[in-house]
């Protein structure tokens, strides 16, 4: 008989999660809160292991085989659930309970799903199931994991697009950003693509993170301490190359301006502040 826990506390990290989601699937009930609590070191995080103790509840320690044998049965039940799963724990919104009862309900439907129908988890029967929970806005769940994935999703499409990149002096062509939402492992497929074999570094100066990439690799996400020597760089603009085709772009955004047409407010809603002393064009004006 499992035990109920109302309180459960994790590492913080994705593998935690889903190792809580294996618990659950394994007939565990759903905590009601759960907290991520970090290793010594962390980010404005408590320390797990110092003198404060444990935190209140139980602790579950991330299992990565556990994890990494759930991750790819979720994704082939369904690669959006799953995919919005991952999102919802990027927003870094406190909805881990949220994420597990939703992941919890996708395998519950799958299971339902195929045994009526006689299959196995891997059949069409089982992914149509957990497909139709994944959707399922009526449940309160359902609804915040989706939700949140949505704003995570949304965020990494405009960094697609707000990102500027300036070449250093050691030939790294560096961007600086600071997201909402944890969302810089999403941007290593497409700049990757962009850059090829040329060395990118994306910076998230919120969570002092770094995605590098030296294009021979997969990226990597790095703190700055843990960056390849070749790569230093510091908090501010030293060893930045000046680039004629930064002031080139910006007198083309002058040029285009017309003053008659100008709306502030749409312009904030299609382009926020926050990104604003990030973008050359907008003269790095807050």
């Amino acid at each position: 008989m499992a035990l109920y826990v109302s309180e459960l506390s994790y590492d913080g990290t994705f593998e935690g999660l889903l190792t809580i989601l294996a618990g659950v699937c394994r007939g565990d009930p759903p905590p009601n809160r759960i907290r991520r609590f970090f290793p010594r070191g962390g980010p404005d995080q408590p320390d797990l292991f110092g003198s404060g103790g444990l935190p209140g509840g139980i602790f579950c320690p991330a299992s990565g085989e556990e994890a990494a044998v759930l991750a790819e049965e979720f994704f082939e039940l369904s690669a959006g659930a799953y995919d919005s799963f991952l999102c919802g724990w990027m927003s870094e919104f406190p909805i881990e309970a949220e994420c597990i009862c939703f992941g919890g309900r996708i395998f519950a439907a799958a299971h339902s799903a195929a045994k009526a129908a006689g299959g196995g988890m891997d059949s069409p029967e089982a992914r149509r199931g957990a497909e139709r929970a994944a959707a399922d806005r009526g449940n309160p769940d359902v609804r915040a994991v989706l939700d949140a994935a949505y704003k995570v999703r949304h965020e990494t499409d405009r960094l697609f697009g707000f990102l500027r990149f300036s070449l250093d002096s050691r030939g790294t062509y560096i961007a600086r950003c600071a997201p909402d939402y944890f969302v810089l492992p999403r941007l290593a497929g497409h700049f990757s693509r962009r850059f090829g074999d040329a060395p990118w570094l994306i910076i998230d100066e919120k969570r002092e993170l770094c995605l590098w990439g030296d294009g021979r690799g997969e990226p990597r996400l790095l703190s700055p301490a843990a960056l390849p020597r070749e790569t230093a760089f510091s908090g501010g603009e030293s060893g930045k190359v000046p680039d004629p085709w930064e002031e080139l772009w910006r007198t083309y955004h002058r040029s285009i301006n017309n003053p008659r047409r100008k709306n502030p407010g749409l312009q904030r809603q299609f382009m926020p502040a926050r990104y604003w002393k990030y973008l050359p064009e907008m003269g790095g004006i807050e």
